[in-house]
């Protein structure tokens, strides 16, 4: 790995995450209905679920020490959305409610496992630059942050940089104020669509290096879903197979391969390889859309060692 983690003894967490939590609301459908048509839904349920919240959730099954940062609704909804991620064991004491309803994603689920998510949130669940301080932020070993509120994001980068504390951002859509959050992070981890969408380069690979070019992250890395992932390290593609499992439903396999790469970097620590962090990033994907919901199918550390051990 061309990063080096904090050092362990300074920080009381593995892991510090920022950014979005929300509650999913997931209707399973035979196919996904044409525009103008109507379909039965054959099963409804609600599950815990937003970008940086799983990912967190997924490095605390694995065993490692998490804090989670963000802000919840003061509905029923919002207690719900504290109450699953305090069950995996993630820290919220930086953590607070808001006088809003809770984030929510509406998401369709197809006959296979394909999803499509319309989500909603308040500008009272934002968090500012100044609920960050350097002793929020600086208290993991690496810091989790997706891309929802750029300049939090930004200001909490900074001061992990100034502690030392390598970033990894996760990105999966264009939008404003972008230039600033992609300068300052050292593994940025984005959606298929996002590479080329932003810079517009024809080709993944090519729109990978270019992102390598203009921000200079020392790993720049796209999800590619049952094909694995596709990394630029220093000039050179690496790319990881995915693994081939049963899927129910793909809601949350990005957020949980952001995970699974944090947690695999953390078990390997110096001598860890960027491939074989990679590798282990798949799995934990690939595990993770077993089950129905972004969280219900998160492995543990023997389920995710068999499937590398294969």
């Amino acid at each position: 790995m061309p990063v080096r983690l904090a050092k362990t003894e300074s920080a009381p967490f593995d892991v510090v995450g920022i950014g979005v939590n929300t509650v999913d609301l997931v209707a399973v459908v035979d196919d996904y209905p044409a525009p103008d048509s109507k379909r039965r839904v054959r099963s409804y349920a609600e599950f815990p679920g937003g970008e940086t919240a799983t990912a967190l959730a997924a490095c605390a099954r694995l065993g490692w020490r998490t804090r989670y940062v963000g802000r919840f609704g003061s509905d029923e909804r919002g207690r719900a959305a504290r109450a699953a991620l305090e069950r995996d064991g993630v820290d919220l004491s930086a953590c607070d409610t808001a006088a809003a309803p809770q984030s929510v994603s509406l998401i369709v689920v197809d006959d296979q496992g394909r999803r499509t998510v319309l989500w909603s949130r308040e500008s009272a669940l934002d968090l500012a630059t100044a609920d960050l301080t350097p002793a929020v932020v600086a208290a993991g070993r690496v810091v989790l942050l997706d891309a929802h509120q750029p300049a939090a994001a930004v200001h909490a980068a900074r001061c992990a940089r100034d502690a030392g504390i390598p970033t990894v951002l996760d990105i999966d859509a264009t939008g404003p104020g972008q230039d600033a959050l992609l300068a300052g992070m050292d593994i940025i981890i984005t959606s298929a669509e996002f590479p080329e969408a932003f810079t517009g380069a024809a080709g993944l690979g090519a729109a990978l290096s270019a992102l390598a070019t203009r921000f200079k992250p020392r790993i720049v890395c796209a999800t590619l879903g049952r094909q694995g992932s596709l990394a630029i390290v220093a000039g050179e593609e690496i790319q990881t197979a995915g693994f081939k499992v049963p899927v129910v439903d793909s809601t949350g396999a990005g957020d949980a391969f952001r995970g699974g790469f944090i947690a695999g970097w953390l078990a390997d620590g110096a001598h860890a390889q960027v491939d074989s962090v990679l590798t282990y990033a798949n799995a934990v994907a690939a595990l993770s859309c077993g089950q129905l919901g972004a969280r219900t199918g998160l492995p543990t550390r023997k389920e995710v060692a068999l499937v590398v051990s294969g």
